[in-house]
């Protein structure tokens, strides 16, 4: 009966500790720092809310949003504020079998060529070509159950 009780134990303490892996994977990005966003510190950005990791950074973002645009556009996706609605590089319909990851976010597009482009670029050329703002105004918008 030790043995049972252990081992139920055991696989608690590891389900717990894969379900805190799962959410410091999933945390948010402060946009002007990088570092862990809470909701202690926001401010209201398209529709929404864009998280910061102190109070000095949305003072940064304030004072230049175009700067951490591409940040903030990916957080307000991130956070299920707003949902990818249309191919991002061209405004058409949405192809799932295109869907790839773009800073950790899955997003699709109208087709394999679209895709092919996102995928020749690396890192933060990827992101700005998903999440610039004219490709955000094109791909994504708030969704209906944000904020409920």
């Amino acid at each position: 009966m030790q043995k049972i009780m252990l081992s139920a134990v055991v696989v608690v303490s590891l389900c717990l500790g894969l379900n805190a892996r799962a959410a410091d994977e999933t945390a948010l990005k402060c946009p002007v720092s990088g570092h862990e966003a809470t909701k202690d510190h926001a401010v209201k950005y398209k529709d929404g809310q864009v998280y910061f990791c102190c109070d000095k950074c949305p003072k940064a973002f304030e004072a230049d949003s175009k700067k951490f645009a591409v940040k903030a556009n990916e957080q307000l996706v991130a956070s299920g504020q707003y949902k990818e609605v249309k191919c991002p590089l061209t405004g058409k319909d949405l192809n799932p079998a295109t869907s790839t990851k773009v800073a950790g976010i899955s997003v699709s597009f109208c087709c394999n060529g679209c895709k092919a482009k996102v995928a020749k670029l690396k890192g933060k050329a990827r992101a700005d070509m998903v999440f610039s703002d004219a490709a955000f105004d094109k791909g994504f918008e708030k969704a209906k159950d944000a904020g409920k």
